[in-house]
């Protein structure tokens, strides 16, 4: 037996209310709406905490402490089992990742996981990584690169394209 083949006990489910079928159905007429109001119309939603014309309660309180969720650091989670699925990339980085669709493209950080198993050597930039998913990384022959360090290459290259500009101003 399964979840989807269990018979509904008695009363655990009712028909929904028909409204505004005449008044002999018991909601005819304003559909049990009351008479005008806010509510009354279509259409009609409040915010949660709306208290009508007061001042809403977390209005009145005063604001005290300190907190720092709208500091905190979100991590797009990639899983090593994830990796081992991109055929053909020795080289993987953010892009990659974008590319194969398994992170989204505002992603500002990376961290990679290690949920499964990966069975060849390739070089995996991220911004940060799990213990289990270092080992499986490095065990297969591969790299973990921290990508909050700038690699000498990517710096050598910026320096590369300042000496081009400052050739072409001159």
């Amino acid at each position: 037996m399964r979840l989807n083949n269990l018979p509904a006990s008695k009363g655990a489910s009712r028909s929904r209310k028909r409204v505004g079928r005449g008044r002999g159905s018991g909601h005819g007429k304003t559909s049990g709406r009351g008479h005008k109001g806010q509510r009354s119309r279509s259409g009609s939603s409040l915010r949660p905490g709306f208290e009508s014309g007061h001042v809403p309660l977390f209005r009145r309180l005063p604001k005290r402490g300190f907190s720092n969720f709208k500091f905190r650091r979100r991590y797009a989670i990639v899983n090593v089992n994830d990796l081992a699925r991109l055929e053909g990339l020795e080289n993987i980085d953010a892009s990659a990742l974008i590319s194969a669709r398994l992170v989204r493209r505002n992603a500002t950080r990376i961290k990679v996981l290690g949920h499964g198993e990966i069975d060849r050597a390739v070089k995996v930039q991220a911004h940060a990584f799990s213990r289990s998913a270092v080992e499986k990384i490095t065990k297969a022959g591969g790299e973990a690169i921290d990508a909050n360090t700038v690699s000498p290459d990517v710096a050598e290259e910026s320096v590369d394209k300042g000496e081009a500009r400052a050739s072409k101003e001159s």
